[in-house]
């Protein structure tokens, strides 16, 4: 059985910080994991992704203040999330995608930033 289990969403003030966390099972030989987010009446975008090998990719409203990462080992991918701004306030979905090119989605985590 496949499953993302988010954790570390919350409430927190503009310029704190939260740390994200994405545990995966039930999948083999995971090539992509990363992050999308969702902002009320808007469409889900990438925040980050990091490869297998330890490339990475951030969408340019985050760069320089989200920092990925992630542990083979434990299938597990983090987002460390500085200098948060009201606009990062969005569900958080962990994503992952195997070598065969087929893609798993978490349930999702909230995070709102307060002003």
């Amino acid at each position: 059985q496949v499953q993302l289990v988010e954790s570390g969403g919350g409430l927190v003030q503009a310029g704190g910080s939260l740390r994200l966390s994405c545990a995966a099972s039930g999948i083999f030989s995971i090539n992509v994991m990363g992050w999308y987010r969702q902002a009320p009446g808007k469409q889900r975008a990438l925040a980050a992704l990091i490869t297998s090998g330890g490339n990475t990719n951030y969408a340019d409203s985050v760069k320089g203040r989200f920092t990925i990462s992630r542990d083979n080992a434990k299938n597990t991918v983090y987002l460390q999330m500085n200098s948060l701004k009201p606009e990062d306030t969005a569900v958080y979905y962990c994503y992952a995608l195997d070598r065969t090119g087929r893609g798993y989605w978490g349930q999702g985590t909230q995070v709102t930033v307060s002003s």
